[in-house]
């Protein structure tokens, strides 16, 4: 492949689109299923074309009803099929939460290993979109507790086409996160190759200060606070988690140990979250290296609110900025 063939810029969306694509095209057992993601391609047009290029038989528009749509992925899966569901909404996915946690994330374990269970649930998470509660909250720090299922989040366009097919490769079930605020941020996709691994940690910013540690659309508020820190003096690194569950923590432990001083940020509220748990890790495996006390920044431990107040709920550069200078100044 000649250097012009090897990278492509596309938008997050059309990324995964791609990376379905791909998919279907090697695997005849590949089959898609959701509400709308047929004809209409989905609410994001994430599965655009993908019915008129594969069939209905392959791409399978679904009731509205969640607990159907991750009950018959469950089927296919023991079928042979490796299926990859969509939920159309973050906050949609809770009447499906008996078939995630007591069938999809426990029947290989059930089996002692002997059905695999190669189903990815699609779910776009997070906010900035201007939408409703149910339609812009970070649920992931539910699945991630959930031993059985493995939590993955793309943060640029590159790792959507490439963790999307690595997802439908796994013979777990892989919950992949998709940050819809990101949608279509463009970015450059090389197809000979994936960056990493499925769950590999990516130093995406060197830096030597401080580091700041993320996953799906927090890193691009991340490298924009890098930036403005920057232009302060401060060198801030940023390390993209592309995985929740389970977490590589390796690279993070590297910078944090050179740097002495970390800031974790989320979408989702601070309590018992993703975030607390990064946090309370690092204190243990950095203590000697930490020159201030693990910080976290989060969106509130309350419901999601009205769009209008969402920028307020919302962490951005400056409430990061803000732990910056905290975790310097201590």
């Amino acid at each position: 492949m000649s250097q012009s063939q090897e990278t492509t810029s596309l938008a997050i969306a059309r990324a995964i689109n791609a990376g379905l694509r791909e998919a279907l095209s090697k695997d005849d057992n590949v089959v898609l299923l959701g509400q709308d993601i047929g004809a209409l391609g989905g609410v994001f047009r994430v599965t655009d074309a993908l019915a008129k290029d594969f069939g209905t038989a392959r791409v399978l528009d679904m009731p509205l009803a969640e607990a159907g749509i991750l009950g018959s992925a469950v089927g296919l899966a023991m079928s042979g099929f490796r299926p990859v569901a969509e939920i159309q909404f973050d906050g949609f996915v809770f009447p499906a939460m008996n078939q995630l946690v007591t069938q999809l994330a426990k029947l290989r374990n059930r089996s002692a290993g002997t059905m695999n269970m190669p189903v990815v649930l699609r779910l776009p998470y997070g906010g900035h979109i201007g939408a409703v509660e149910h339609h812009q909250e970070s649920p992931e720090a539910y699945f991630a507790h959930t031993a059985g299922l493995r939590v993955v989040s793309p943060a640029n366009a590159n790792d959507a086409y490439w963790m999307i097919q690595q997802a439908i490769e796994s013979e777990d079930p892989v919950i992949f996160l998709e940050p819809k605020a990101k949608y279509w941020q463009k970015g450059e996709v090389r197809l000979d190759r994936p960056a990493a691994k499925l769950h590999e940690t990516l130093v995406a910013r060197e830096g030597a200060d401080v580091t700041l540690v993320g996953f799906g659309a927090m890193v691009t508020t991340l490298l924009q606070a890098a930036e403005i820190a920057k232009s302060e003096g401060v060198s801030a690194e940023v390390i993209d988690l592309r995985t929740v569950s389970p977490i590589d923590y390796g690279p993070i432990v590297e910078s944090v140990r050179k740097t002495g001083r970390v800031v974790v940020a989320q979408e989702a509220p601070e309590n018992a979250s993703v975030g607390s748990e990064i946090a309370a890790t690092l204190s243990e495996r950095c203590f000697l290296s930490l020159e201030a006390p693990v910080l976290r920044v989060s969106g509130y431990d309350t419901p999601f609110p009205p769009a209008g107040n969402e920028s307020h709920y919302l962490p951005d550069a400056d409430r990061v900025l803000e732990a910056v200078d905290r975790a310097l100044n201590y």
